[in-house]
């Protein structure tokens, strides 16, 4: 609401609850056209154009392949940097984008893509 506005609706005797009102108003229609107006989230399938601070995050998706179950799921890169361990060499590699996938003792985990 500007301030021009406000003086006008005092002037012409505008009662406090007008002007809360009108408020609310102009918010909730600027928070409306803030909500339409919305990024679209982009989709990275290639490690290496993943920015770093992202590839662990809740962001990126990773694909787990079980050896022992025989079974595939999803998880999200924080489950898949906790699996890394103490493998520091797999953990860096994979942050500079030189690796996309490393095993363990029961498991083989490929990333996937990040989306945000």
């Amino acid at each position: 609401m500007k301030n021009n506005d406000v003086e006008d609706m005092l002037l012409n005797s505008a009662s406090l609850d007008e002007l809360i009102r009108r408020k609310i108003e102009m918010e909730f229609k600027e928070d409306l056209e803030k909500s339409k107006h919305k990024e679209a989230l982009k989709t990275y399938l290639n490690i290496k154009e993943v920015p770093q601070n992202k590839i662990f995050s809740k962001d990126s998706v990773f694909r787990y392949f079980s050896k022992k179950q025989m079974s595939e799921t999803f998880i999200n890169g924080i489950q898949a940097d906790a699996l890394i361990g103490l493998q520091d060499s797999v953990r860096s590699k994979m942050l500079k984008g030189e690796l996309s996938a490393f095993t363990t003792g029961d498991a083989y985990v490929k990333f996937e893509k990040a989306i945000f």
